[in-house]
C-alpha cells in the first residue's frame, strides 16, 4: 500500500510530482491578475482623483474685455493714447497678425518648439524632464508648454507643487479644444508678464521700446521672449545684465534652430539694451482723454483723428512756441470741410507742462476772438444786399453814441471797397456794416449755428461785438469758417469714427459765405505764406491777449489759437504774426495741393464798383436816409409785402406742369429798387414796386430789395 501511495504522488514520467507544477503555472497568473486588478484599482483612483480636480477647477476663466486697459485710436487703427486697467496695469490685447513674425518664430522655438503639434501637454518633453529628474536628483528642464503657461496666466497660483502642475495640464487641454493655436498665441501675448505693471507684448513694445510690435529687430524680438520666464529679474531698467544674458540664450537658440544667421546674431547681440521705461504714446491727450471719460467702460475708442497729421502739428506747436513766452500755450483744430470730422486736436503744445498749463484744452476755452467774426458781419450784409464785395465803405472816424471804434493802426484810408476793408480787418467799416445788420441778428445767427456765444455778465448786444467784444471758442470757430467752405451750412464736429454729423445749420446763402471766401482768399499773407492759396482771418483780442488765425479750402478747415491760459497779456502777441504762420505750416503738413471753392449760381463779377447796382455802389446809412420828393419828409420805410415772410410758395417747380413767376410786391422806398435772391441781383433798375421774378428750382431762398437811398428789407420763403 505504502508503494502504490508512492506511485501515485509520482509523475508520468518520473518528473516532479503534478502539484509543484501546478503551482508553478497558478503563481505568475496570480500576480498578473493582482498586478491588473491593482492597475485598474489604479487607473480608477486616478480618473477619479483627475474628475474631482477637473470638477474642482470649474470652467476656464477667459480673460474679459474689462481687464484690458483702454486704448483710443485714430482713424487707421494708430495708438493715440492708453490708459492704465482699474488695477494700475498697463495690459494692452494684440493678436498675432500685429507682431513682427520673427518674434512668433523665436518665440515657439525657445518655449515650445512642438506648439503646432501637440495637443496642449508635450508628452516627449514630459517624458524627458522626468527621465532627467530621476539621473540628475533635480529639475534640469521643464515640460511647460505655451498652452500650459497660458493656463498658468489664467488662473495664477503662488504654489509650484505637482498639483499645481497637474492643473495646468488639464487646463491646457481644455484651452486645446476650445480655442485655436492662433488663439492660444493671442491668450499669450495678451497676458504675459513683462516686470512691473507691464502685461502683454504689446505693452512691453511700448514700455521698453516705444513702438508697436508689428516691427522689430531681432535684438528687440529675443529680449522680449526671455523676459516672461522671469520678468522681475530680467527687468532691462532694473536688471540690464540679467536681462542681456537671458536675451543671449534666446538668441543662441534662434541660430541653432536656424532662424537667424550669425552674423545676425552678433548684430543683435551689439543692440543695446534699454535701461529705462519709455512714456507711453500720448497723441491728441486732451481729445483721447475726454473721450475716455465720456464712455469710461470702452476698451476701444476709434476716433477721426489722423496720428500722422496730429503728430506734425504737435510738434509744429511745440517749434513755434519754443522761443516765445514760456507761459504761452497754442491749440490747433483740423476739420475735414465735407464731413465734419475732426482730423487733428491739439489742445496744447506740451500736455504735462507746468508752466504752460497743457493740461488745459485750450481749444474749448471761452476767449475773445477780436475780428475773427468780422467775415460773419460782411456775410450777413452781402446776404440782405447792404453791399457787395465791391461795395464802397467809408473808413472815417464815427461815433454810434457813446462808442468811438478805432482802426488798429489808429489811422483811416478814406472810401475802400468791402473786399479790402475786410481783407485789410479795417475796424470802422466792420462795425458800420454792423449797425446796419444789427448785433441782435449776428448773435442770433451764430447761436442758431450751434456756436457758443458768451456776452460779459450784464451787458446786452452791442456794436463791440464785431470787433471781439464776446467770448466763443476755437472748436466754434472751426465750424463757422467750414461753414463757409460749404456754402453757408454750420456742420457740427464729428469726432468718433463711425459717427455721422447731424443736420447741419444754414448761417447764409451760398453767394455770400462765397464772397467772404473769395474775399479772404486775397488777404496778404504772412511771410510763410503764398498769396492767393487759402482763404484766411486772423484776430488779435483787447490787450494782446488772444491771437487767432483760420483758413480754409475746399477740403479742409484749420484753426489756430495763441495765448496765456490764465488770460494774461502779452505784449506783441498779434494774429497775424503768431498765429498766421503756424495757419500756414500746418497747412503746408496737409501735404497735398490747396482746392479751390468754385463759384455758386448767381455769384456777381462786377468789373468794378461803377457796374454795380446803384444802390450796392456806396453804403448807406438807415439813419441818414436822404428825404424824399421836396425834401421836407423822409421816405416811407421800405418793406416787403409780398410774399410774406416764412411762407410756402407753390409755384408748380415740383410737380413738373410748368412754373409760374414769383410776383414781389414793395411799399414804400424811393424807386428804382433792386431785388436780390440769396444775395445775387436777380432785377435791377425797378421804377415800379411790383415786380416778378422766375426762380430756376425749388428750395429755400433769402428776398432782399434795396432802394435807391440804399435802405433794405430781407425775408425768407421755401418755393415749391
Amino acid at each position: 500500500m505504502i508503494r502504490m501511495e508512492t506511485d501515485a504522488r509520482v509523475g508520468p514520467r518520473g518528473g516532479q510530482p503534478s502539484g509543484s507544477r501546478r503551482q508553478r503555472v497558478v503563481g505568475p497568473l496570480r500576480l498578473l491578475g493582482a498586478a491588473f486588478v491593482l492597475s485598474v484599482v489604479l487607473a480608477i483612483v486616478g480618473l477619479c482623483v483627475l474628475w474631482r480636480v477637473v470638477a474642482e477647477l470649474g470652467p476656464v476663466p477667459w480673460p474679459s474685455e474689462e481687464g484690458a486697459s483702454p486704448v483710443v485710436l485714430d482713424r487707421s487703427g494708430v495708438l493715440l493714447r492708453a490708459f492704465t486697467t482699474s488695477d494700475g496695469r498697463w495690459r494692452m490685447p494684440v493678436e498675432v497678425q500685429e507682431v513682427d513674425p520673427r518674434y512668433i518664430a523665436m518665440l515657439i522655438a525657445y518655449e515650445d518648439r512642438r506648439f503646432l503639434q501637440h495637443g496642449g501637454i508635450d508628452i516627449y518633453a514630459v517624458v524627458r524632464a522626468s527621465l532627467q529628474l530621476l539621473a540628475h536628483g533635480r529639475v534640469v528642464s521643464g515640460a511647460s508648454t505655451l498652452t500650459m503657461q497660458v493656463a498658468r496666466l489664467l488662473e495664477p497660483r503662488a504654489d509650484r507643487s505637482m498639483s499645481a502642475k497637474l492643473r495646468q495640464m488639464i487646463r491646457a487641454v481644455e484651452i486645446e479644444r476650445s480655442r485655436s493655436k492662433r488663439e492660444v498665441l493671442d491668450l499669450y501675448l495678451a497676458l504675459a508678464p513683462y516686470g512691473g505693471n507691464i502685461e502683454g507684448l504689446r505693452a512691453a513694445s511700448f514700455a521698453y521700446f516705444g513702438k508697436e510690435p508689428k516691427r522689430l529687430s531681432i535684438g528687440e524680438a529675443a529680449l522680449l521672449v526671455a523676459l516672461p520666464q522671469s520678468p522681475e529679474t530680467r527687468r532691462p531698467d532694473r536688471f540690464p545684465q540679467a536681462a542681456e544674458r537671458a536675451r543671449q540664450l534666446v538668441l543662441e537658440r534662434a541660430r541653432e534652430r536656424g532662424l537667424i544667421s550669425v552674423a545676425e546674431a552678433e548684430y543683435a547681440r551689439a543692440e543695446p539694451i534699454p535701461y529705462e521705461r519709455r512714456i507711453f504714446p500720448a497723441l491728441a491727450a486732451h481729445a483721447a482723454q475726454e473721450a475716455h471719460e465720456a464712455t469710461p467702460d470702452e476698451r476701444v475708442i476709434r476716433l477721426t483723428l489722423d496720428a500722422r497729421l496730429q503728430s506734425a502739428l504737435e510738434a509744429l506747436a511745440r517749434q513755434r512756441l519754443a522761443p516765445l513766452d514760456p507761459r504761452l500755450s497754442a491749440a490747433i483744430l483740423v476739420v475735414d470741410n465735407a464731413t465734419g470730422e475732426l482730423l487733428a486736436h491739439v489742445g496744447s503744445p506740451d500736455f504735462l507742462s507746468e508752466q504752460r498749463s497743457g493740461s488745459i484744452d485750450m481749444a474749448r476755452a471761452l476767449r475773445s476772438p477780436g475780428s475773427a467774426l468780422k467775415p460773419f458781419i460782411y456775410a450777413l450784409a452781402f446776404e440782405d444786399g447792404i453791399a457787395h464785395p465791391e461795395t464802397l465803405i467809408d473808413d472815417r472816424p464815427a461815433r454810434y453814441g457813446t462808442y468811438a471804434p478805432e482802426n488798429f493802426d489808429l489811422g483811416y484810408q478814406g472810401a475802400v471797397t468791402a473786399r479790402h476793408a475786410l481783407q485789410m480787418s479795417l475796424n470802422l467799416p466792420a462795425v458800420s456794416l454792423l449797425s446796419q445788420v444789427g448785433p441782435e441778428r449776428l448773435i442770433a445767427r451764430l447761436r442758431s449755428a450751434g456756436a457758443r456765444i458768451e456776452l460779459p455778465k450784464g451787458t446786452e448786444p452791442g456794436l463791440a461785438i464785431g470787433l471781439g467784444g464776446l467770448g466763443t471758442t476755437l472748436e466754434d470757430l472751426v465750424r463757422l469758417y467750414a461753414g463757409l467752405a460749404r456754402g453757408g451750412e454750420v456742420m457740427p464736429l464729428v469726432r468718433r469714427l463711425g459717427d455721422v454729423a447731424s443736420k447741419p445749420s444754414r448761417f447764409t446763402e451760398a453767394v455770400p459765405a462765397w464772397y467772404v471766401a473769395d474775399i479772404l482768399k486775397g488777404a496778404p499773407p504772412p511771410l510763410n505764406g503764398a498769396a492767393d492759396r487759402i482763404a484766411f482771418k486772423t484776430g488779435t483780442s483787447y490787450g494782446y491777449r488772444d491771437a487767432w488765425a483760420v483758413g480754409f479750402d475746399r477740403a479742409t478747415t484749420i484753426a489756430v489759437w495763441v495765448g496765456r491760459p490764465d488770460n494774461g497779456a502779452v505784449p506783441g502777441l498779434v494774429g497775424r504774426i503768431t498765429a498766421a504762420p503756424i495757419l500756414f505750416d500746418a497747412f503746408a503738413r496737409l501735404n497735398r495741393d490747396v482746392e479751390i471753392i468754385p463759384p455758386p449760381p448767381g455769384a456777381l463779377f462786377p468789373r468794378s464798383t461803377a457796374a454795380l447796382p446803384p444802390p450796392l455802389r456806396h453804403l448807406g446809412s438807415r439813419d441818414e436816409l436822404p428825404p424824399q420828393g421836396g425834401g421836407t419828409l423822409a421816405a416811407e420805410t421800405l418793406k416787403i409785402a409780398f410774399p410774406l415772410d416764412g411762407s410756402d410758395i407753390d409755384l408748380g417747380l415740383t410737380s413738373g406742369d410748368g412754373a409760374t413767376p414769383l410776383a414781389l410786391k414793395a411799399l414804400g422806398g424811393s424807386p428804382p429798387l433792386t431785388w436780390l435772391v440769396n444775395g445775387a441781383p436777380v432785377l435791377r433798375d425797378e421804377l415800379r414796386r411790383n415786380s416778378a421774378w422766375a426762380p430756376d428750382g425749388a428750395g429755400f431762398i433769402r428776398l432782399t430789395v434795396i432802394d435807391a437811398a440804399g435802405a433794405t428789407d430781407s425775408i425768407s420763403v421755401r418755393l415749391e
